[in-house]
């Protein structure tokens, strides 16, 4: 089969598209690459939906998290300790099992237990926190020039908050937040690992990864392309965040522009 062949039966395979049947021996390189490859869409999927809408939940709990109400600062705190005090993992095979018992109750909860949704939500809900942490780190970080400036021109109540609070809270938080999505869009390999079934083989990149690691049983050609798709992958959420990023300083002289550069963590 040529590799051409192959793109045709396999690059959609991941959404139920092309051949159905996987290559069962005699795996050639490209049969990997474009697997993986296919893969890669649910990954690229969860990473995009779940920093979108994170982002504006981390807003609310940053903001909340820095009343002085305390009917909105308890509950911001503890959903933000309990999301990032417990391992993803563990996040998602008890939030699968809390779908599977309320897909028993009503037939409108059966979407929940499915990946495309109940992971998805997992990842929303975990990045917000991650997320939500930071923004209320980059709120306390706000220079008090800047608030005493804002009340000396009349800024006050949400006039205040979106012309000069919320600005300058992203551009501090920026830097930072970027690794936070880095880190999100590399987590979206445990969805499949950690006990949302894959359907029908449509799984994930590291799903296809080990799927050729356990035939083969050699892992050292498929986690490596898995690592280059994910090292694509990250230079690109780089490139775009870091034009987000010069909008954002775009007040700032040159000297001054914060620059988001690629620092690998080791452990988090």
């Amino acid at each position: 089969m040529s590799c051409w062949q192959t793109l045709q039966d396999y690059a959609f395979r991941s959404l139920g598209y092309g051949e159905r049947l996987l290559p069962r021996n005699d795996f050639t390189l490209c049969e990997q690459f474009v697997l993986i490859g296919s893969g890669m869409i649910w990954n690229v999927y969860f990473g995009v939906l779940a920093v979108i809408t994170g982002f504006f939940f981390a807003n609310l709990l940053a903001v909340a998290k820095l009343s002085g109400n305390r009917w909105a600062r308890k509950p911001a705190e503890w959903f933000i300790f309990i999301f990032r005090g417990s391992p993803l993992f563990i996040q998602f095979f008890f939030a699968y099992f809390l779908f599977l018992n309320l897909k028993s109750v009503s037939p409108i909860f059966d979407p929940f237990s499915a990946a495309w949704l109940g992971a998805l939500i997992v990842l929303f809900l975990n990045t917000a926190a991650y997320s939500g942490e930071i923004f209320h780190g980059a709120l306390l970080s706000i220079p008090r020039g800047d608030m005493e400036a804002a009340d000396a021109y009349g800024f006050s109540g949400w006039k205040k908050f979106r012309k000069i609070t919320w600005p300058t809270m992203m551009r501090l938080a920026w830097p930072a937040y970027t690794n936070e999505a880095i880190f999100l869009f590399h987590a979206t390999t445990l969805v499949y690992f950690s006990g949302f079934p894959a359907w029908r083989q449509q799984g994930d990149a590291l799903y296809y990864a080990r799927y050729f690691a356990d035939k083969t049983f050699n892992p050292f050609i498929p986690y490596p392309i898995l690592a280059f798709y994910f090292i694509l992958l990250t230079l690109v959420i780089i490139k775009v965040f870091g034009l987000v990023n010069t909008y954002l300083n775009r007040h700032l002289p040159q000297a001054n522009r914060r620059k988001i550069r690629l620092r690998p963590n080791l452990i988090r």
